[in-house]
């Protein structure tokens, strides 16, 4: 554990490493050229894109113990309204993104879902969860969650109820959110940030709150990651097998899904804490460190820089094209081809990000929602 501040530094590299990564699939060159890797599946299945999100919830939930800490990790005045606010404002910003920049608009026609509300809501109920419960109970408080929305799935999702037609998740959205606030890109109206299935994401956190009091609990660190790893195997090995029955899937966030993820996560965590807090060997992750320590901020300026690119037009020859393509289709495609330019066009936006982020890193700023 960093001391002084008690604060995980391999949590701080894993989630600047997330950021990065999250950065790199959700801005290439061009969609028509990306590596297999850094897309997602095209529904059930899991490439390493689709744990990015979930890889984020479980930081969200290991650093929900540590930040509840000085309120005891009890259910009380000061730790409900820290909580309540910071989902607040989560989804304020999470809103104000799926605004930008357009501010004029026909709101009626709005996307309301979203990563960051979902984070929020997750994290909300999440933190609540933990509180409430006894901490030897919350696998209880998981289970009940995964096997719930498996049998809300399963009995009214019809013949076929996990395809992207008939699924339960998209009939209760449609029905409380309307088919105008929710996405559209799977060809239907489809959210998988919807409401329903933001419920077994709450159990991800739950997880990661779990695997952050295990490491707080285990005084050597050697043991820690003894515990992750075994730990994160069972998991990721239950996720898979229950995925033959209850496809893994991410726009469903199925409940294999959230036991698979959540498995690899404890994996990986183990591997860098191992690493930078037994170890001690740090400087390798200090360009993600930037990252993780203002997580929320630099997600949300790749979000604003992104739609920004978006939505300068530039004049190409008697057309006009947004500045993303020109960067793209100017700079980027005519070095590297297609394919190579599409994946360094996305590496240079982590590398813009990553630039302004560091300015606060420098002034020692961490902007905390």
């Amino acid at each position: 554990m960093a001391k002084g501040n008690n604060r995980l530094v391999s949590l701080d590299i894993f989630r600047g490493i997330t950021i990065a990564f999250m950065i790199i699939v959700n801005t290439p060159g061009s969609w028509e050229y990306v590596y297999a890797p850094l897309r997602h599946a095209k529904w059930h299945g899991c490439t390493p894109t689709d744990l990015v999100f979930p890889f984020f919830l479980f930081i969200v939930g290991v650093s929900t113990f540590y930040s509840l800490k000085k309120y005891g990790n009890e259910f009380n005045t000061g730790s409900v309204l820290r909580i309540i606010r910071r989902m607040l404002l989560i989804i304020a910003v999470g809103l104000f993104l799926a605004i930008f920049p357009k501010f004029l608009r026909d709101y009626s026609a709005l996307r309301l879902p979203g990563v960051l509300q979902r984070i929020a809501i997750a994290y909300g109920i999440g933190a609540i969860i933990c509180l409430s419960v006894r901490r030897d109970f919350l696998w209880i408080a998981v289970a009940v969650i995964l096997l719930a929305y498996w049998g809300l799935l399963a009995l009214f999702g019809g013949a076929d109820p996990y395809s992207l037609e008939t699924n339960f998740a998209a009939k209760v959205d449609l029905a409380i959110l309307g088919p105008n606030h929710i996405y559209k890109g799977f060809g239907v109206p489809f959210d998988p940030e919807g409401l329903l299935s933001t419920i077994p994401s709450i159990a991800t956190v739950l997880i990661g709150y779990f695997t952050g009091e295990m490491i707080s609990k285990t005084s050597e660190g050697g043991r820690a990651v003894i515990k992750l790893l075994l730990f994160g195997a069972a998991s990721a090995g239950l996720g898979y097998l229950w995925g033959m029955v209850f496809p893994i899937n991410k726009p469903l966030w199925t409940s294999s899904y959230v036991l698979y993820t959540a498995g690899l996560a404890m994996g990986f965590l183990a591997l860098i804490y191992l690493v930078a807090d037994v170890f001690k060997f740090q400087k390798w992750g200090t360009f993600f460190l930037v990252f993780g320590t203002n997580a929320i901020f630099a997600f949300s300026l790749a979000g604003i820089w992104t739609k920004t690119m978006l939505n300068i037009k530039i004049a190409a020859g008697t057309d006009k094209i947004t500045l993303y393509s020109w960067i793209y289709q100017k700079i980027f495609a005519p070095l590297a081809g297609n394919m190579n330019g599409s994946l360094f066009f996305a590496l240079f936006q982590v590398l813009l990000v990553w630039s302004a982020v560091l300015i606060l890193y420098r002034k020692k700023i961490f902007i905390k929602l």
